[in-house]
């Protein structure tokens, strides 16, 4: 049985998996996980990890494998996963936090299906409606966190204020940083700008006394600028955002690659800035912020992106355990209680 910090993993949740997901948790013990104290607790195919894990001696000697045949398709509606996923490598591993064997869960597979069944077996938290997905992104001060971004199309302004609070207290834990500056994103900056709910959510965020450093609307170009370190909006407008900011950095990329080798001389001036520009590369890699938490849950769930490879898995590991070390849920629950007693003092109904 392990003992001590345990991350519970969907090794088979990916578009790649489950050789991306033994292959990041080797990568991560290699690089910058040796001092740290985490076991794994593996949920999937027994016959399909074995080989993988004799290739990985770093991941075999902290892990226990806790065998499944079934697994939550990438393409599966939430509906779907969350009937027929009882048992499988996703389901199982947000069970092992539900009954106490582990600390926090980590996902690459199906965003839909992780939201329902984390929401089914793990629960809300008192007065929270719906999690929200918060994602965090580079900009020009450090890092920002953007929520949500895809758990919630829809949302009142009773969401987006309860968002404000996750994610001010996510940025706090993760970042120790005291007071971050929370902003409402919006179509403009202006006092009257915006639809009816993003109204009232402003209402209610500077009307509360809940102590957060809220500042007000803040547009799309701050997200990147460094407007504000936590940034509100639906899932709809957050999605939209993060993937176009991934295909941005991506195409960034391929220009940069293509303008460095297209002469003789771009070539050597290519090798004499090889370390500023290698510099350059880590700062605009999606893969070195991969990993979105689903806020508001009874225990801590984190998603990475399907798509990526052993290193943005590396990532999402690490910030797993970053948030499992941390004192954030202790946060969750304090903010999430202040709003709670305000709302009542106030009459506030979403």
């Amino acid at each position: 049985m392990l003992e001590g910090l345990i991350v519970s993993i969907d090794a088979m949740g990916g578009d790649d998996a489950p050789g991306i997901v033994i292959k990041g948790i080797e990568y991560f013990l290699k690089h910058e996980g040796k001092n740290r104290r985490a076991r794994f607790l593996l949920h999937g195919d027994e016959k399909a990890l074995a080989p993988l894990l004799s290739k990985a001696p770093l991941t075999k000697a902290r892990s226990e494998v806790r065998h499944t045949e079934l697994s939550i398709a990438m393409d599966e509606k939430p509906s779907q996963a969350l009937r027929r996923g009882k048992g499988s490598s996703m389901w199982n591993a947000i069970e092992s936090v539900k009954q106490g064997e582990a600390t926090i869960a980590l996902s690459a597979g199906n965003t839909g299906g992780l939201m329902a069944i984390s929401k089914v077996r793990l629960r809300m938290k008192p007065g929270v409606q719906r999690p929200a997905l918060a994602a965090t992104w580079p900009n020009a001060n450090g890092m920002g966190v953007v929520l949500d971004v895809g758990a919630n199309v829809d949302c009142d302004a009773a969401q987006l204020t309860e968002f404000a609070v996750l994610g001010e207290a996510y940025y706090r834990a993760l970042y120790k940083v005291k007071s971050p500056r929370v902003g409402l994103l919006n179509v403009g900056s202006e006092e009257g700008k915006g639809n009816d709910t993003v109204k009232a959510a402003h209402e209610r965020l500077s009307q509360s006394e809940l102590g957060l450093n809220y500042i007000g609307y803040v547009e799309g170009n701050d997200i990147s600028m460094g407007g504000a370190e936590v940034f509100v909006t639906d899932g709809f407008a957050g999605n939209l955002a993060l993937k176009t900011a991934e295909g941005t950095a991506k195409l960034i990329g391929t220009y940069f690659r293509v303008a460095l080798q297209n002469s003789v001389w771009s070539k050597f001036t290519t090798f004499l800035n090889m370390f500023a520009l290698r510099k350059l590369r880590k700062q605009i890699d999606p893969r070195n912020v991969n990993g979105a938490v689903l806020l508001g849950l009874n225990g801590i769930v984190i998603k990475s992106h399907g798509g990526t490879d052993h290193v943005g898995f590396s990532t999402a590991l690490g910030k797993a355990i970053g948030l499992a070390e941390s004192d954030f849920m202790e946060e969750i629950d304090r903010t999430l209680d202040a709003l709670h007693e305000e709302d009542v003092d106030i009459g506030f109904i979403a």
